[in-house]
C-alpha cells in the first residue's frame, strides 16, 4: 500500500470507527499496518479497537508499539493507562498517565484516569486529586464527577459523594451507572428512600441491570420490606443466575424472615463473592452430615467472633455422630472453647494441624442439620466459664457491691460492613445512669473503648459519662475466658449486635440486645425474643438511626429490673 492510499485509508477506517463499525474500522487498519508496521495512528487505533472488544493484551501490545512508534503523543500514552487500568496493571498504568500529563499539562481525561489508577491502588487522596484536577480543566465531565463520587464513597465521605453523583447526573442524566452509585452512597448514608428512588431510576433507563435489581434489594431489606427485597434479589438471579452477591443478599433476607433452610441454600454461594473470605481450600470432604464411626472431623470458624459463639452451639450434635471433634478457631476464643468441650481439641492459627477426614464450617452446621425454628438446639449454658476465672471476678465484684451488677458493650468492631448502624456511644447510654441500685461494668473492647479515662487506677479505672459511672477493667479481657469469667459473675448484660451479647446468651445469662431498625439476620423481624438465646430480650429501634427511644426503653425495663432485685433483696 503506497503512502497516497494510506493516507488515504486512515480516514475511511476512522469513519467505520466513530460509526461503531468495528470490524470494518480494524480490518482497514490492519491492511495500514500490513503495508507500514510502524504507523503509529494505526496501531493506536488498532488497540483501542481492542480495548473496545475486551481483547486487553493484544490492546496493550499494539498501544505500546504507537508509544515507541511516536513517544511525543500524549494520547497515547492515556490509551495505554485505560488499558493497563482494565488490566488492573495500575503501577504501570500510573506511570503512563503522568506521562501523558506531563506532555499535555491541561489534560482532562488522562487526570480521569490517573485517578482511576490511585483508587485501585488504594490511594484515596491522591485519586479524589486527580479527579477534582480533571474537573477544574473540564468542569462538564460527567466522568470525573461520577469517579469523584465513588472515590468519596469509599473514604465514607458520603454527602460529599452524593453532590458529586448529583453533579454527575445533572450533567448525563441518562447515566443509569451513575443513579445506581448514587443509590449505592444514599444507602449507606441512612437515606433509604431516596437510595431505592435513585436504583428505580438506573432501572427504568437499564432494566436489565443484574447489580441494580440486587442493590434494590438490599435497600428494600434495610428498610425492613424483605418480601420486595426477595422479589428484587431473585429478578437480578433471573438475569444473572450466577450472580454470587444477589444469591447471598437473598440468602440473607430469606434468613431473616425465618425461611432457615431455603435461605441457607442460598447462603452457601458466599464463598464465591469478592467481599466474603473464600471458603478454606482442604484436600479432604467437606461433611453432608454422614455418620462418623470413630474417623475426626475438622469444624472450624469462618467469620467474626459473634459466629463463632452462635454456631459452637452444635458441638454435642456433631459428637452424637460417632467421630472425633477439632475445632480450629481464633485465638481469642482457644481458652473458652476447650472448657466448653474438653473432649475436643482446640487447634488456634500457627499450630500443628492434626489429620482429619472431613471438614465443617461451623456456620455450614445449621444446613448440614436441616435446621428450622422449630429445632433449633437452643439448650443454655452451652458455654461455660473456666471456675478460677468465675472466683477472681468474684472477688473483685465483692467490694462495694450493689444490688445490680451490669455488663455494657455499646459498639462492635468499626470494620463490619454494618458497623455504622448496629453500633452506638457511650454517651448515648447516659440515661441508664440515673437508675438507682446498680453498677455498670465496661465490657468493651477494641477502638470504641479508647475513650476511656486513664486518670484512675489502672486497675479500675472509672469515667462519668453525664453520670454514667463505670467500672472498666477491660485491659486485663485478654480473650473471651475472661470474658466469659466476669459475665458469669453480673447480674444482666446490655449490648449491641456484638460477640458480648452472644457470649452471654451462651452462657445462659441474662442479655438485652440493643438492634437496629434493620437489624442481621439472625434475630428477624418484630420479635423481642431470640429463638436462638432464651434468656435474651431484644430491643429493637422503631425508626431507622433512632437510638435515643431503644435506650429510654431499657432504662425503664432496668428500672423494673433493679425494683425486683431489691424487693428480693429485702425478702
Amino acid at each position: 500500500m503506497t503512502q497516497f492510499t494510506i493516507d488515504q485509508a486512515m480516514p475511511i477506517a476512522l469513519q467505520h470507527h466513530q460509526a461503531g463499525r468495528l470490524a470494518e474500522a480494524e480490518a482497514i487498519y490492519c491492511q495500514v499496518l500490513a503495508g507500514q508496521p510502524n504507523h503509529p495512528d494505526a496501531l493506536h487505533l488498532l488497540g483501542d479497537i481492542a480495548l473496545q472488544t475486551g481483547r486487553l493484551d493484544m490492546a496493550i501490545v499494539s498501544i505500546r508499539r504507537a508509544v515507541a512508534a511516536n513517544p511525543g503523543i500524549a494520547e497515547f500514552h492515556n490509551s495505554l493507562g485505560n488499558a493497563l487500568n482494565e488490566k488492573k496493571l495500575f503501577d504501570e498504568a500510573i506511570t503512563a498517565l503522568r506521562r501523558a500529563i506531563q506532555i499535555k499539562p491541561a489534560y482532562a481525561e488522562a487526570q480521569n484516569n490517573l485517578g482511576i489508577s490511585l483508587r485501585g491502588k488504594g490511594l484515596l487522596d491522591e485519586s479524589i486529586a486527580a479527579y477534582r484536577q480533571a474537573i477544574a480543566f473540564s468542569p462538564k465531565y460527567a466522568e470525573a464527577h461520577s469517579n469523584l463520587g465513588n472515590a468519596l464513597k469509599d473514604q465514607k465521605k458520603l454527602d460529599e459523594a452524593i453532590a458529586a453523583f448529583h453533579a454527575a447526573i445533572a450533567l448525563n442524566p441518562k447515566s443509569p451507572e451513575v443513579h445506581n452509585n448514587l443509590g449505592v452512597a444514599l444507602r449507606q448514608n441512612g437515606q433509604l428512600a431516596e437510595a431505592v428512588a435513585a436504583y428505580q431510576r438506573a432501572l427504568a433507563l437499564r432494566p436489565n441491570h443484574a447489580e441494580t435489581h440486587s442493590n434494590l434489594g438490599v435497600a428494600l431489606r434495610d428498610q425492613g420490606q424483605l418480601n420486595e427485597a426477595i422479589a428484587a434479589y431473585e429478578q437480578a438471579i433471573a438475569l444473572r443466575p450466577s450472580y454470587a452477591e444477589a444469591h447471598y443478599n437473598l440468602s440473607l433476607a430469606l434468613l431473616a424472615r425465618g425461611d432457615l433452610q431455603q435461605g441457607w441454600d442460598e447462603y452457601d454461594w458466599r464463598g464465591k463473592c469478592e467481599d466474603i473470605s473464600p471458603p478454606r481450600n482442604f484436600t479432604r470432604p467437606p461433611w453432608d452430615g454422614c455418620p462418623l464411626e470413630g474417623r475426626t472431623i475438622l469444624l472450624y470458624t469462618e467469620q467474626g467472633f459473634g459466629d463463632a459463639l452462635q454456631f459452637v452451639r452444635y458441638l454435642p450434635l456433631v459428637a452424637r455422630r460417632g467421630g472425633k471433634i477439632i475445632v480450629g478457631c481464633q485465638a481469642e476464643l482457644q481458652r473458652l472453647f476447650q472448657t466448653a468441650a474438653a473432649e475436643c481439641q482446640i487447634v488456634v492459627p500457627g499450630e500443628f494441624l492434626p489429620p482429619f477426614d472431613f471438614h465443617c464450617s461451623l456456620l455450614s452446621l445449621l444446613r448440614v442439620f436441616g435446621t428450622t425454628l422449630a429445632n433449633i438446639p437452643n439448650i443454655v449454658p452451652y458455654l461455660r466459664a473456666d471456675a478460677e476465672d468465675i472466683r477472681r471476678w468474684q472477688q473483685r465484684l465483692a467490694n462495694e457491691s450493689p444490688l445490680v451488677n451490669v455488663g455494657l458493650a455499646w459498639a462492635g468492631s468499626p470494620r463490619h460492613k454494618n458497623d455504622r448502624n448496629r453500633s452506638t456511644t457511650l454517651a448515648r447510654l447516659a440515661p441508664l445512669g440515673e437508675v438507682p441500685g446498680v453498677r455498670f461494668v465496661s465490657l468493651q473492647k477494641g477502638e470504641p473503648a479508647i475513650i476511656m479515662s486513664t486518670a484512675a487506677a489502672e486497675s479500675e479505672r472509672k469515667i462519668s459519662s453525664a453520670g454514667l459511672q463505670l467500672v472498666d477493667w477491660t485491659q486485663e479481657l485478654k480473650d473471651f475466658g475472661d470474658t466469659a469469667g466476669l459475665i458469669a459473675n453480673l447480674d444482666l448484660v446490655i449490648a449491641v449486635d456484638t460477640a458480648v451479647a452472644h457470649l452471654a446468651g451462651a452462657m445462659g445469662k441474662p442479655v438485652w440486645t440493643l438492634l437496629p431498625f434493620a437489624p442481621d439476620w439472625r434475630w428477624m423481624l418484630e420479635r423481642e425474643d431470640s429463638p436462638w438465646y432464651p434468656t435474651m430480650r431484644l430491643f429493637r429501634q422503631k425508626t431507622l438511626g433512632d437510638w435515643k427511644e431503644v435506650i429510654d426503653r431499657v432504662a425503664r425495663a432496668l428500672s423494673d429490673y433493679s425494683r425486683v432485685a431489691q424487693q428480693s433483696a429485702e425478702n
